[in-house]
């Protein structure tokens, strides 16, 4: 699966395994749920230890696979420029984090079916390699349950591939039927369309999870929050299309110099509204700092610091003509999450996420906005 940069997991409650062709590989702390289960579903049948750590390495070979096939949609992500920030392993797979969803057709199109097709690939290797083992290829060699290890590595490929494809998102299915669409139509109403699909496939899951399969209750309740949230993003991005960072930059702002100190900007912070100070040396804005971290550097002694301890650096600046779409991505790359409008090499205003996704409200809620 692929994620846009605005829905992620919280990197606080995953941990980092390895970086591979520049992508960090990380594992969510509910992971640790999985194989607590497997370890108390074996030991709860009289199975020694030997039993568990045979069903964690299953897991193990189940979740390589699952990193290959982010990596299907990391690798083509990249050849169309798009980079992929992490990919993150959850219960129920992984998630790709792309820095942005590909606005072409045909490249969200290729995007998407590449994850399945790694499986699809691994699955054909699995049963040429079953053949040249004299494995059984039969039904019984592949079936659903049991059987050699190098039979379920095809079955679970079979599998991830199938329950991929099926067009609801946030499967890959669901962006590529979006990206058939969407080479007829307009990509808000394609993503509607394909939402709308999701839905309906969620609301069958979960009829037939009722009747004696708890986890296709769960898969129900994930494709109806995530075909929701591709539907809700896609009209975001459209309202952005037609926003500039005027409409939503802040023109009242305070500073602090580069010779202030901590304790200074602590008593700056207790009287002020703001939560973030650009740091000033003269005229040259040297960075921010953070409301929060000025107070907690406070509270822990540091008051006689120089302020630049706890300065973020500026990743860079925008003009007020700039669109907001592009300088939404940048602010969530950011370690500071701002950037300063600069005109005539002057600090006019400072744009925020909160401040673009509240001017996103009021645009889809039908309310007029005034330029900055």
């Amino acid at each position: 699966m692929q994620s846009p940069p605005q829905v992620r997991p919280a990197q606080r409650w995953s941990w980092s395994l390895v970086t591979l062709a520049g992508v960090d590989v990380r594992v969510h702390v509910t992971f640790l749920v999985l194989l607590g289960w497997i370890a108390l579903s074996h030991l709860s049948r009289g199975q020694g230890v030997g039993a568990v750590l045979e069903g964690f390495a299953v897991i193990g070979i189940v979740f390589s696979i699952v990193v290959l096939h982010e990596f299907g949609h990391a690798l083509v992500a990249r050849r169309f420029g798009i980079r992929t920030r992490d990919i993150t392993l959850l219960p129920i797979g992984g998630v790709a984090r792309l820095e942005r969803m590909p606005s072409v057709p045909r490249q969200e199109l290729l995007v998407a079916l590449a994850g399945p097709a790694v499986n699809v690939v691994l699955a054909l290797l699995g049963v040429g390699a079953l053949a040249l083992l004299g494995g059984p290829l039969g039904p019984g060699g592949l079936s659903l349950t049991g059987g050699p290890l190098l039979s379920q590595f095809v079955r679970f490929n079979v599998l991830l591939a199938a329950f991929n494809l099926l067009p609801a998102f946030p499967m890959d299915g669901g962006r590529a039927l979006r990206a058939l669409l969407a080479m007829r139509m307009d990509r808000v109403r394609a993503t509607d369309v394909a939402a709308r699909v999701g839905r309906w496939m969620a609301i069958g899951v979960g009829l037939v999870g009722l009747f004696g399969n708890p986890m296709l209750v769960f898969i129900a309740l994930f494709v109806w929050i995530g075909a929701g949230e591709e539907a809700t993003m896609a009209h975001v991005h459209a309202s952005l299309e037609s926003m500039h960072v005027r409409d939503a930059m802040i023109t009242s702002f305070e500073t602090l110099p580069t010779t202030a100190t901590v304790g200074e900007g602590v008593d700056h912070a207790l009287h002020s509204i703001h939560r973030k100070f650009p740091v000033l040396d003269g005229d040259r804005l040297v960075g921010f700092v953070i409301a929060s971290e000025l107070i907690a550097a406070g509270a822990g002694g540091r008051t006689q610091e120089s302020i630049g301890a706890i300065t973020h650096p500026v990743d860079g600046v925008t003009g007020p003509r700039d669109s907001i779409e592009g300088v939404l991505e940048r602010l969530e790359a950011s370690e500071a999450h701002v950037l300063p409008v600069v005109e005539s090499n002057r600090v006019i205003g400072l744009v925020l996420p909160e401040n673009i996704l509240a001017l996103v409200a009021l645009r889809q809620g039908g309310l007029p906005t005034a330029h900055a």
